[in-house]
């Protein structure tokens, strides 16, 4: 499994954090957002959703990690875009349930808001949890085949109130797209794993 984080500029100082919680998944982990340090240009939640988007689009990532101060902007960005299935995680109990009954591809988390002492632990409970079974079991087990019609009848809407993700793309603000074209980390992570394809070419093009 490749695991994409994307951080964002008002939570850019807990990236580390989260990439250390997430070692112990086991799964391939890529920092395609900001990170504490770096000299990147300024990516905010609606860079960083769209960054989501894109590599779960062009199957360059799998899952996606994200957020901001409370979570709830990367959540709404995210999901504007086909195929994005994304959870509000603030607990170990919210990442399981996640897991088992929405099995979703991408999570946003509160970085700020509530994120005092032994926040880095409770990232690494999340990530125990949000990880540690396969995913789409349900819960309880004898809700298990209405929770993935559910998911099944969520898939198909996505598919109809959405319009192509290369369509998108050809029609967001340039400016936005310049800032993401612009970001190295995003761009390389791209070029190496996303699967051939219009959108990839056209992410790709100067």
């Amino acid at each position: 499994m490749r695991i994409a984080v994307t951080s964002e500029v008002s939570a850019r100082d807990k990236n580390g954090m989260i990439l250390d919680a997430l070692k112990s998944t086991g799964a391939e982990i890529f920092n395609i957002g900001m990170s504490e340090n770096g000299s990147e240009p300024e990516l905010t939640y609606i860079h960083t959703g769209l960054i989501a988007a894109l590599a779960l689009s062009a199957g360059a990532a799998d899952f996606v990690v994200g957020g901001c101060g409370t979570g709830q902007g990367f959540l709404l960005s995210a999901m504007q875009y086909p195929g994005v299935f994304c959870g509000l995680i603030t607990s170990p109990l919210d990442a399981w349930l996640f897991s088992q009954i929405n099995a979703g591809n991408c999570v946003s988390l509160a970085l700020n808001k509530g994120f005092g002492w032994a926040g880095d632990i409770n990232l690494r409970y999340i990530f125990d949890k949000l990880f540690c079974d396969k995913a789409g079991q349900g819960y309880p087990l004898h809700r298990s085949e209405s929770q993935r019609a559910s998911r099944d009848a969520l898939t198909e809407i996505s598919a109809v109130s959405h319009r192509d993700m290369s369509e998108i793309f050809r029609s967001l603000d340039a400016d936005i797209l310049a800032r993401v074209r612009n970001h190295r980390p995003f761009i390389e992570f791209m070029e190496r794993y996303a699967a051939d394809s219009e959108l990839k070419s056209m992410i790709l093009s100067k």
